[in-house]
């Protein structure tokens, strides 16, 4: 049975972000001055509305998109996000990403691609042209390893006679770091570090679990190794971060857009004993080269931003840009 206890279930949120969450610093806010601003005005006699407005008030400083807080009032379904809108999201609706990304097919299809094409897969999108191969990575979950192995291996067979390869995970929501690496190994030269990680447990400064190593290293008949073009944007979260913060290690990778957003973790999910639901970061990446990108993101090489205007005019720059660059790379590697 929920305890509707409003202090109570202050108390158990401001108790769980204190003990596991690890941007606090980072994120510049200070926990301990929420909880002295937000806790006076929750009594026994705080409404269910009121509570509500009172946490979401407190946490969304965090301006972390992992930061969530789900709530059933009266029958009504309530959700909020301590994330705040991202340059992508504000510069195209959810229709308007999808008619840019068919821009950026009809960009491939006239520079000699043939239509991308849903894998076995159904994550990625695959089509080529005499050259060079596209891959589109929709999201990171939602496949078993059978079914992505398979799709993997048919790709594969093209890569001996390709010169060059864009990998595009521009909005993806994130998903399973296995996934992540198991595409990115196809595409490996040598075993790598991917990244590291370490998980708070506790309050103090120093409690977190020890540093755990993810590793890259070549899988399959034959990998691509020439030159690749990740494109990304501020709208790749989670385990589309991962990916990126592992796939810039290899030397053959230029990334392309804009920096990823910035929350790698994966969700530490609780329940309020009022039968709340609300989630948190909990985890804390480290690229190979021990460098944090939380609340930064995945930096790129070359900076370009998707804009409206590009759907009107039917040409995605992003792929343009990156086909010069591939051109450009075999150019040289000719000379």
């Amino acid at each position: 049975m929920s305890n509707r206890d409003p202090e109570k279930n202050f108390e158990a949120l401001w108790n769980t972000f204190h003990s596991r969450y690890p941007f606090f610093e980072l994120r510049k806010v200070d926990w301990k001055k929420q909880y002295d601003t937000y806790r006076p005005k929750v009594t026994k006699e705080t409404s269910d509305e009121e509570l509500l407005d009172i946490l979401c008030r407190m946490i969304d400083p965090l301006d972390d998109g992992h930061v969530e807080l789900k709530a059933r009032i009266g029958g009504k379904k309530r959700r909020f996000t301590a994330e705040k809108k991202t340059r992508f999201q504000r510069e195209f609706t959810e229709q308007e990403i999808k008619r840019l990304f068919k821009t950026s097919e009809k960009t491939l299809v006239a520079n000699g691609f043939r239509p991308p094409k849903q894998t076995e897969a159904c994550i990625l999108r695959y089509g080529r042209s005499q050259s060079f191969g596209y891959l589109r990575i929709a999201e990171l979950e939602g496949i078993g390893k059978r079914k992505l192995t398979v799709a993997l291996d048919k790709i594969a067979r093209d890569f001996d006679s390709l010169e060059g390869f864009i990998i595009d995970i521009r909005n993806c929501p994130g998903g399973e770091d296995s996934i992540a690496i198991m595409i990115i190994n196809r595409f490996c030269d040598r075993k790598r570090v991917a990244f590291h990680r370490r998980t708070k447990i506790g309050p103090g400064e120093d409690d977190f679990t020890p540093l755990r190593t993810w590793y890259l290293a070549p899988q399959g008949d034959r990998c691509f190794t020439g030159p690749i073009v990740l494109l990304t944007n501020d709208s790749v979260f989670s385990g589309g971060e991962a990916f990126a913060l592992a796939i810039r290690e290899l030397p053959h990778v230029t990334i392309m857009g804009d920096r990823t957003n910035g929350i790698f973790s994966y969700t530490l999910d609780k329940t309020l004993p009022n039968g709340w639901d609300y989630c948190l970061s909990y985890q804390v990446y480290y690229s190979a080269e021990m460098v944090c990108y939380e609340g930064i993101g995945v930096p790129v090489d070359i900076e370009l931003f998707n804009k409206k205007s590009d759907i009107e005019r039917g040409v995605d720059p992003l792929i343009t840009g990156a086909l010069h660059v591939l051109r450009s790379k075999n150019a040289v590697a000719m000379t």
